[in-house]
């Protein structure tokens, strides 16, 4: 039940963005037990002035112009084992498929509630146990 959200700089080709929705989605479903099938993403391209980052880096990473922001929200319980293997899966697929810098690899999860949820109809189709 991911959401992804993928910002990239509006220069990125279609082929490039393809790639890296289709890295996180195999990331998803081989690392973090993502049904199939379930693949919503949203994929941004924005101008240069709206991809802030440090020009210093930070936390000794460097970034350039061809960074990627990538927001996974997903239902919470995943360890932090699977997360780490999950940040690696996508950095390195996305490097081996694109040739984009790992560096340029910035990943954020945001943990929900099952029940946080709608997948349309206006129901929620994960009903807590009460």
């Amino acid at each position: 039940m991911p959401l992804l959200r993928i910002d990239l700089a509006a220069d990125t080709s279609t082929e490039t963005a393809a790639a890296i929705g289709d890295v996180v989605y195999a990331a998803m479903t081989s690392v973090a037990n993502v049904p199939e099938h379930d693949k919503f993403q949203i994929i941004n391209r924005h101008a240069k002035d709206e991809l802030v980052y440090p020009a210093a880096g930070y936390l000794g990473v460097t970034y350039t112009p061809n960074i990627v922001f990538i927001q996974v929200t997903w239902s919470a319980g995943r360890s932090i084992a699977v997360k780490k293997a999950f940040y690696k899966c996508i950095a390195e697929g996305i490097h081996a498929k694109t040739g984009l810098r790992k560096e340029d690899v910035w990943i954020n999860l945001v943990d929900v509630k099952r029940e946080d949820w709608s997948f349309g109809n206006g129901e929620m189709q994960y009903v807590p146990d009460e």
